[in-house]
């Protein structure tokens, strides 16, 4: 066990993790020569330059056993990084010379410092011409309140400063602490799906021996099976006989249900299990709920299969059943974020096949009765009778946002125009400044990051954390056509923003909604009250065309006859609303 180092790398979002990461395995010569991010296996990570899931791997340094996990750096994937340091004693914090310490450094080192976690500073991209790394250590030294001589200076790209990083790991990071003489217990930190071998669990041993054969069982499931084959994490799985205490490694033991394997629980062994389960990390809280609904409705059974197969990959997405007048059968699923939401949508299309609509996506609200009871509502048709209705509270959250000092005007302007409230605002170091903020999170659900993101010429970083529900002036506004509500378009939002935000939604579908046979009407309504309307005009056909010369009444037979015909058609004809006009709502600026 003495020579076991568990380590995660964690950092702002292009902060140069996982490139750094490649170099460490190159050193190590656990791979040969990288052919671009070798951990981002994805085809989406690789075209976006991101990291989505956490990876695992094992490398061998001068007879040490170093077990890395490389995090995603964006807000919306912080479960996975609060899973990777669950199964670690140390951690790698990197800042990019060129920016600096940036929101999401933060919270992932406090979230690091929470479970204490070894921290080793790292400054990355000094090859750069922009770098600033003096400037950039001061910013460290005064957040971590470390020693000058413990930071390391690396370069991602040219290798510099990597065997400096595996020395520190050596010598500063813990090993890992169990007795493999009690009853195993093995904490359950990812998961993937095998379409040929069943579900894979990856976990990291805490206390006891675990081999291959063995009878073990899932703890909070309760669930029995036999150790098929237990190995560690390299480029590929490799298969050992038994993986001992601290070491971190896979399960394979054919589980086909993807309900029965839940990231957190804990493995033991069924004849000698243990007392209790290991403390995990805290549930999930979804931020963003929407409903996703197959295109075709047949796909309902498919979509219910690739959504579990997905949550065995993603463990921060939620969903349940639910039912729409306009779209069917489908699913309501809870997000960390729009980004995760987006992920969710493209990976469902490439990896499963999956067409699905998307409906606007909107937060959790407690409704309270006049009775005084509350119910939470994550969907605005599940709203109670607006005369039911005593108060609703929406959640607020605390905005923390870095950025220079030159953009502090516009970013002001943007988060007091989502209803923010300034908390404070500090010099960090130089030209930086930090602002908190508490913001009503359905505000800035829609497009907050990419307002903020063009105010600041990309200079801004932005995280945030739930803080409380408020009590607030909210409204449910309904979208109709043709006096049918289309439910799938209905929006909570602010008493104030609603006439505007009602206005603008019947122009964008007007443009949007095809031309029928008969007039088409688009409302907006709060209750029963009308707050905005536009008229699509109806396709007719000149029928007074034959008409010509003699009396007018001719005509006007003709044009009374059309208007009957027309006014049948409006009561026997329905409204198709295309998938873009879904999509448009979203984007409206």
């Amino acid at each position: 066990m003495d020579k076991i180092r568990n380590f995660c790398i964690i950092a702002h979002i292009d902060h140069g993790k996982s490139t750094l990461a490649d170099r460490l395995l190159e050193y190590t010569k656990t791979i040969e020569v990288t052919q671009g991010q070798m951990l981002d296996d994805m085809d989406l990570e690789q075209e976006r330059g991101i990291t989505i899931k956490s990876h695992a791997i094992q490398m061998q340094y001068e007879g040490y056993m170093l077990n890395l996990i490389d995090t995603p750096g964006h807000v919306d994937f912080s479960y996975e990084v609060s899973r990777s340091i669950a199964a670690c004693e140390g951690a790698i914090l990197v800042v990019d010379a060129t920016q600096g310490v940036q929101a999401q450094t933060i919270s992932n080192l406090y979230m690091a410092i929470d479970h204490d976690l070894e921290i080793i500073p790292v400054i990355n991209k000094i090859d750069m011409p922009a770098a600033m790394p003096d400037e950039v250590e001061d910013e460290i030294i005064e957040l971590l309140g470390c020693k000058r001589e413990e930071i390391i200076r690396a370069s991602g790209r040219t290798g510099e400063g990597v065997e400096d990083i595996l020395k520190a790991v050596v010598e500063r990071i813990p090993a890992p602490h169990g007795d493999p003489k009690q009853p195993l217990q093995a904490l359950i930190f990812d998961s993937v799906f095998n379409s040929f071998r069943g579900i894979i669990a990856y976990f990291k041993i805490q206390n006891g021996v675990i081999r291959k054969g063995d009878k073990v069982k899932f703890f909070s499931t309760g669930m029995e099976y036999i150790a098929d084959e237990v190995g560690v994490l390299k480029m590929d799985m490799v298969p050992r006989q038994e993986l001992g205490t601290g070491e971190v490694g896979y399960i394979i033991s054919g589980i086909k249900d993807a309900k029965e394997v839940k990231v957190g629980d804990t493995i033991t062994h069924v004849a000698n299990p243990c007392l209790k389960a290991i403390e995990g990390f805290q549930e999930v809280k979804p931020m963003v709920f929407a409903g996703v609904y197959p295109i075709d409705p047949a796909d309902y059974e498919n979509l219910r299969a690739s959504l579990e197969k997905l949550q065995l990959n993603d463990a921060s997405l939620t969903f349940q059943p639910e039912s729409s007048v306009a779209l069917g059968f489908g699913f309501r699923c809870g997000f960390l974020g729009l980004l995760h939401m987006e992920i969710i949508q493209e990976r469902l299309d490439r990896e499963f096949n999956m067409d699905v609509i998307t409906t606007v996506p909107n937060v959790s609200y407690m409704v309270y009765d006049k009775q005084g009871e509350s119910k939470e509502v994550h969907n605005p048709s599940g709203l109670p009778d607006a005369t039911m209705i005593d108060h609703i509270d929406e959640p607020y959250i605390k905005a923390t946002i870095i950025t220079d000092a030159n953009y502090i005007g516009g970013i002001m302007k943007l988060c007091l125009d989502k209803r923010g409230e300034l908390i404070n605002q500090e010099y960090v170091s130089g030209n930086r400044v930090e602002l908190h903020f508490y913001i009503p999170l359905g505000e800035i659900v829609i497009d907050f990051y990419d307002k903020l993101k063009s105010i600041s010429k990309g200079y801004a970083s932005f995280d945030y954390h739930i803080d409380s529900f408020r009590p607030s002036k909210l409204a449910k506004l309904d979208i109709l056509l043709n006096g049918e509500p289309v439910d799938a378009l209905s929006t909570l939002t602010h008493n104030d923003n609603a006439v505007t935000f009602g206005r603008r939604m019947c122009e964008k579908l007007k443009e949007l909604i095809p031309r029928q046979q008969f007039d088409i009407a688009i409302q907006a309504a709060i209750g029963s009250k009308i707050i905005a309307r536009e008229t699509i005009k109806c396709v007719r056909k000149d029928v007074t065309a034959k008409c010509y010369g003699g009396d007018v009444s001719r005509k006007r037979k003709l044009l009374e006859k059309q208007k009957k015909g027309k006014k049948r058609m409006k009561q026997i004809g329905n409204v198709e609303v295309p998938q873009k006009a879904f999509l448009a709502v979203l984007k409206l600026d």
